[in-house]
């Protein structure tokens, strides 16, 4: 819930006590109850819509698979790894040449101001 343990929960009434006075406490304290059950009729609401919406479906769904606090970074980068190892790996061949060149390229002059010089293979 939030991190709230026992005892910060005992450390915020005894503040609102002291801050609020016996006076205001149970007019605040009734102002907060009516908070909370507002908040839970409007989430049963919305999750009453979407089963309405989803249908049959809804009932389906793994809400905890969904959830984004069980996301670790390095477990889904591992697991994305591991799926590559496991399909079969795929030879990539490098396209015929008609004749094997001798050495490197020849260097290509260019005038000053004019294009760049464009190698096709170096892409």
């Amino acid at each position: 819930m939030m991190g709230l343990t026992f005892e910060k929960l005992l450390l915020l009434a005894v503040l609102a006590v002291v801050l609020l006075g016996p006076d205001r406490l149970p007019r605040y304290a009734g102002q907060l109850a009516r908070l909370v059950k507002s908040v839970k009729a409007f989430a049963d609401n919305a999750k009453d819509r979407m089963r309405e919406e989803m249908g049959p479906e809804f009932d389906e769904v793994d809400w905890k698979k969904l959830d984004p606090r069980q996301y670790d970074p390095r477990r889904i980068i591992r697991e994305a790894l591991l799926e590559d190892e496991e399909q079969p790996a795929q030879v990539v061949r490098p396209p015929a040449r008609s004749a094997p060149r001798a050495g490197p390229a020849p260097a290509v002059r260019r005038e000053p101001g004019g294009p760049a010089p464009f190698d096709s293979e170096a892409t």
